[in-house]
């Protein structure tokens, strides 16, 4: 399994060779598919969105498709994330994304896709992993109102592959707040390891053994 979970996508070239390396060949010769479902949760302006799009598009995929993990039947959803050679999960809602993956049955068709192929997240795309998403882990994190958005108070973890759980933007002009005391009290609180990352930052996870690949800052609290 190959997971490069981003806090902000493919921003610099070190993110970029990190998944050049990984999937093996060049970009021109492999297809890519984008699941934007995490970002339908989150209100107003989705110029981001588009931006992170245009930005993975302008790499020369062979193929750039586009999935809503709602709506479709199962089979066509898991069709069109084997037809794909990188599966990359789009930002937004972290919940949004993990109860649209539990609740149309595709956390196993998922991970067996995941097994022979590349995954990139953003932000909340590089969430879904850990054990730790939770009800209390929203409330020890300070993501509570982000999981009742929906009016959901509960939810299950998609895959639990993780012990550590992954909070990205540490630093960034879009989240002011997400400084080294906003840390520091998350860190107090958490009775589980967590990676705070920058928008330059990425845990890449191959074949089991897990690294940090950062043109930036990162903290990590065992």
């Amino acid at each position: 399994m190959n997971l490069l979970l981003t806090a902000s996508g493919l921003r610099n070239e070190t993110l970029r060779d990190a998944l050049r390396e990984m999937l093996g060949r060049p970009f021109g010769s492999a297809n890519v598919v984008y699941v934007p479902t995490a970002s339908v949760a989150e209100p107003g302006d989705h110029k981001w969105l588009v931006a992170d799009m245009n930005r993975l598009c302008g790499l020369g995929w062979r193929e750039f498709d586009v999935l809503e993990l709602n709506g479709l039947p199962r089979q066509t959803v898991l069709e069109r994330l084997l037809h794909a050679d990188v599966i990359y999960a789009g930002g937004g809602n972290q919940y949004h994304l993990a109860r649209s993956i539990t609740g149309n049955g595709l956390a196993d068709g998922f991970l067996e896709a995941l097994e022979s192929r590349v995954y990139v997240g953003f932000s909340a795309g590089s969430m879904i992993f850990s054990r730790h998403l939770t009800g209390r882990s929203a409330d020890v994190i300070g993501d509570t109102k982000d999981l009742n958005v929906l009016g959901a108070t509960i939810v299950e973890p998609p895959f639990g592959l993780f012990d550590w759980y992954l909070k990205p933007h540490l630093y960034s002009a879009d989240f002011p707040e997400r400084d080294d005391a906003w840390a520091d009290r998350i860190a107090e609180r958490a009775d589980f390891p967590i990676y705070f990352i920058d928008d330059e930052t990425a845990v890449r996870v191959r074949d089991g053994k897990m690294d940090v690949v950062s043109e930036g800052r990162w903290r990590f609290h065992p």
